[in-house]
């Protein structure tokens, strides 16, 4: 059988102006026996359509903030960088795949995203909104798990990992605060912030706040995800 083509919404990099990729989620893709590729910037429908059309899944990668505008804030002064080009492409991408029923895995900024998009709201700064002892952004290296968070019984990472408590690594600074009507939690930090989410209502809508395309290589939870995402996929 051919492998799943899974489309990655690129890294935008204002400064170099550039569109790039980390090569851990395209690996983690590969591994799980994917085929990825990195998709262009583009608010275009008519592009979007066709795009989607050669995908059979989506992974909405890491970045910067998502912009307050999506959940109806205003934007407070520790609000990061934002990029509106990849929030409007992520808008009519997500809305076309959920419509097509086509798998989803959103990844840090892809979990605040989907969670914005669908009528969710965000903490624009964890530290001075919603301060705890989790610390939610390590240093480098990124691959090794710095909290950990419960699995929530019946939901579908639970049942894919067997585990209660998941070690995760973690580098954000914007987390879900009140987590949108269409979505449940499949996983909690100490602290209350939803780390992991899915939509009960599609196939597989799933979105984690940790980094499995840092973790992939030496962890064999973060394969399962990418796996999971792979079969979804077939």
């Amino acid at each position: 059988m051919a492998k799943p083509v899974i489309g990655i919404t690129p890294l935008v990099d204002y400064g170099r102006e550039s569109l790039w990729m980390l090569p851990g989620y395209m690996d983690g893709v590969a591994e799980a026996g994917g085929l990825s590729v990195m998709l262009p910037l583009t608010e275009d429908p008519e592009d979007i359509a066709r795009i989607l059309a050669r995908l059979d899944g989506l992974i909405i990668a890491g970045g910067q903030d998502v912009s307050p505008e999506v959940y109806g804030a205003q934007r407070l002064p520790l609000c990061g960088e934002t990029c509106p080009e990849r929030d409007r492409m992520e808008s009519a991408l997500l809305d076309a795949a959920m419509a097509a029923r086509m798998p989803v895995l959103g990844i840090c900024r892809g979990i605040q995203f989907i969670n914005a998009h669908l009528g969710g709201t965000l903490w624009q700064d964890l530290p001075a909104q919603h301060p705890s002892e989790v610390d939610h952004h390590q240093p480098a290296p990124y691959d090794r798990p710095i909290h950990t968070v419960r699995l929530l019984p019946g939901t579908p990472l639970r049942d894919l990992l067997d585990t209660e408590t998941l070690p995760v690594n973690s580098c954000h600074h914007q987390a879900v605060r009140n987590l949108a009507p269409a979505l449940l939690p499949m996983a909690m930090a100490g602290d209350g912030i939803v780390e992991a989410a899915y939509s009960p209502d599609l196939p597989f809508l799933w979105a984690v706040q940790w980094h499995p395309e840092f973790s992939h290589r030496e962890d064999g939870n973060s394969k399962k995800i990418f796996r999971a995402l792979v079969r979804a996929c077939g």
